[in-house]
């Protein structure tokens, strides 16, 4: 149901992943995840090392934040994030690279994880494992199904049908073990029998190198799926490797169905077997107009501007946007100067002809908007309620089941910002609803 076919734009895709130098200073954000902020657990002068705990989860919905670097707190104080937003951060002067002893660096590939599901499930709350396919929701969390609940499926959503975006792909290539292991703990934390990898078909490679690995392990399978976006999307993947839907206003524990991105699992084998908390990931440079393409291992921490000036220099002349995440879904980088995060995917950098929006016209009722959607939404409706400030009406319509996909803008004649509208209304509508509970 619903979903477009934009342009791939997969131009990355054979950039090894390059490790990206430190910077003299990195700003860490404390709330690098779905929820409430951490806090902080350092002052200013007090010195760290890589995979210290400097930011403490200390209410249910909540992550532990660690140093990517080692070195002294400068400050403990707000910073302005991608997109203007001002959040507590612990700022940090780069000196060495001195790790926590517990950490193993070596390259040894470890197998056997004698873990209980609930120790497992306690470790991913201490090594602060969030969700990296872009909604950060904390993993210890997801993983703890509640009473009432059962877990039947774990689906690996190795889709990454977002255009430009490799990292997803550059990790299955060059570290499909450690994600099979990483599949086969979160597995053993949920108690199922199987495991979905879901990749597809336009990732052949990928899928091979998978699909070879998984042989190795009991209960993993690569699922290769139909080439639509948003076929990455939570409830269609489920819909598409399960045959189950998830009804409006629930989560896919309610279908049985628990999911993951694959570069969750590969942090998760990295917490478990090497006791390395979440302080990098991997993140795609990429653009059309760039001399160069890159996929790098980027502390969390460095500046959006750090990763532009080893990678390119500088932004080309014509650049026309800067964007975090991809061009359907990401969010245009209105501050160069703040760190990424966790969930960070990429530093995708548009011209101005790409990046220039088309003048909007008036809406001519030909329901393309509906069709692209993958959720049966009515998105004309919403942009008419949203203008009208009609929001009780918009939530009586589901206007929260909307996942942001951009498909309804993506197909519309009239160039009609329906997506940017429809997030106005959702943040509107979840307003309206704080204000009741008050």
């Amino acid at each position: 149901m619903g979903g477009v076919h934009p342009e791939e734009n997969k131009i990355s895709t054979q950039a090894v992943i390059e490790q990206m130098p430190l910077p003299e200073q990195v700003v860490v954000l404390m709330n690098q995840h779905l929820g409430a902020p951490a806090t902080p657990v350092v002052a200013k002068g007090d010195q760290v090392k890589v995979g210290q705990l400097i930011g403490e989860a200390q209410t249910f919905m909540c992550a532990n934040v660690h140093s990517p670097v080692s070195g002294t707190v400068l400050k403990v104080e707000s910073c302005k994030d991608a997109f203007g937003l001002a959040k507590p951060a612990v700022y940090i002067q780069v000196q060495g690279d001195e790790w926590v002893e517990t950490i193993d660096r070596t390259p040894e590939i470890k197998r056997q994880c004698d873990l209980t599901p609930t120790e497992i499930v306690d470790k991913l709350k201490e090594m602060g494992i969030v969700g990296l396919g872009g909604a950060t929701f904390p993993a210890h969390i997801k993983y703890a199904v509640p009473p009432g609940k059962k877990a039947e499926y774990l689906i690996i959503n190795a889709v990454e049908c977002e255009p430009y975006l490799t990292s997803d792909h550059r990790v299955m290539l060059e570290h499909a073990e450690e994600i099979c292991i990483g599949v086969s703990i979160l597995r053993k934390a949920l108690g199922v029998p199987m495991a979905y990898i879901g990749i597809e078909n336009n990732k052949p490679e990928p899928i091979a190198v998978m699909k070879a690995m998984a042989s190795q392990f009991e209960g993993i399978a690569v699922e290769p799926l139909k080439v639509k976006y948003p076929q990455g999307a939570e409830k269609q993947l489920i819909n598409a490797i399960t045959g189950r839907r998830v009804p409006s206003g629930k989560l896919p524990i309610d279908v049985g169905c628990v999911v993951s991105n694959v570069g969750t699992a590969f942090a998760v084998y990295e917490a478990i077997q090497k006791n390395k908390p979440l302080i990098e990931n991997i993140l795609t440079v990429t653009g059309k107009a760039l001399p160069s393409q890159h996929n790098y291992q980027v502390r969390i921490g460095i500046t959006y501007n750090d990763i532009i000036r080893h990678a390119l220099g500088s932004l080309p002349e014509t650049t026309g946007k800067v964007i975090s995440g991809g061009p359907m879904m990401g969010k245009a980088v209105c501050n160069l100067d703040a760190p990424t995060t966790k969930g960070a995917s990429s530093v995708l950098v548009m011209d101005e002809k790409e990046a220039r929006r088309k003048p909007e016209t008036a809406c001519i009722r030909c329901g393309k908007c509906a069709e692209g959607c993958p959720m049966g939404l009515e998105p004309y409706l919403f942009s008419a309620l949203v203008r009208n400030n009609r929001i009780e009406e918009a939530q009586q319509r589901n206007i929260l089941d909307c996942i942001e996909c951009g498909c309804c803008f993506f197909s519309c004649p009239a160039n009609k910002p329906l997506t940017d509208e429809i997030r106005l209304g959702k943040n509107k509508v979840r307003a309206m609803m704080m204000a009741k509970k008050k």
